[in-house]
């Protein structure tokens, strides 16, 4: 689309000439580009910048890196936007330091890879922990740089039972789940693997996210799921004045859409609630087509 856009654009100009140049309009100033970013910490925080035009930032699920939005990124770079995806620290590329793992920090992570790029009106975009670190960032930061946002099958606003929160699941749930990574991490990944995705996935696919997950060291997996049940992130929703879309699937088994999709979008003043009929967690691969055209839709709205 952005290339026949191009090709049509230079066409007329060049039938037009000298009265198309001096009517047509002023360049944008040039996107600031930077080989490295750091945290408030010192902490160095990796990240692919790719494409031009209107930024879109991607925060990354629990447990994978900044290569887990690959497909999102190429259809969208081509779509005519600059696509920003970072590695959480411990993660990926970026740095693994001892401290920082709780949801402030890495909503001050996230304001450091806006405020390094320089960036105005973005679209911001997380999955599942990355929908949370988009959630806590614009409750802690505000919204002054940001256009847009879009949390895909997010693990907001609250996932722990509470008197006052009955569909989270009990605290014993994940202090169990979490004691099996410390035994064994890449077999509970590969005996967890089937629900995220569809039957349909390709081997291929599956292993290459899969290859993601266990690459992340253990400490970093505990202690980033330790933040995310220690913050009750519903009063961060209330903040939000900007558009948001949730994408949430009807299958998703790591974060039900009755528990964590639902809330989220009656929490925010005029959220729009997005559900994929049989979608699992992993739906930006499982349903990526229509993931993509979805994406692209609402960030040209």
């Amino acid at each position: 689309m952005q290339r026949r856009q191009l090709i049509v654009t230079g066409f007329g100009l060049a039938a037009l000439g000298p009265l198309a140049e001096a009517t047509a309009a002023p360049p944008r100033p040039a996107a600031r580009r930077v080989n490295e970013i750091r945290a408030r910490d010192g902490a160095r925080l990796f990240h692919r910048d790719w494409g031009e035009g209107p930024a879109v930032v991607f925060a990354a699920s629990w447990a994978l890196s900044s290569e887990m939005w690959a497909y999102q990124v190429a259809h969208l770079a081509d779509a005519g936007f600059r696509c920003i995806a970072y590695d959480r620290r411990g993660h990926g590329r970026s740095d693994a330091p001892a401290t920082g793992y709780d949801m402030d920090t890495f909503a001050d992570d996230l304001a450091a890879v806006i405020e390094a790029l320089d960036l105005h009106d973005v679209v911001l975009v997380g999955h599942s922990m990355g929908g949370a670190e988009v959630v806590r960032y614009l409750g802690r930061h505000g919204t002054s740089r940001v256009r847009k946002a879009v949390l895909m099958a997010p693990v907001t606003p609250y996932l722990v039972q509470t008197d006052d929160n009955p569909m989270g699941a009990p605290r014993a749930y994940f202090d169990a789940t979490m004691a099996q990574w410390a035994s064994d991490f890449p077999k509970w990944a590969y005996d967890n693997t089937a629900p995220f995705f569809t039957p349909q996935t390709s081997p291929g696919m599956i292993a290459w996210l899969r290859d993601q997950l266990v690459a992340t060291p253990v400490p970093v997996a505990t202690a980033t799921m330790r933040a995310v049940l220690a913050k009750d992130l519903r009063p961060d929703l209330a903040k939000i004045d900007r558009p948001v879309l949730v994408m949430h699937g009807t299958k998703d088994a790591s974060a039900p859409i009755d528990m964590t999709g639902r809330p989220t979008a009656a929490g925010i003043r005029g959220a729009e609630l997005k559900v994929y009929e049989g979608a699992p967690h992993g739906l930006f691969l499982t349903h990526m087509a229509q993931v993509n055209r979805d994406l692209e839709a609402y960030i040209r709205a």
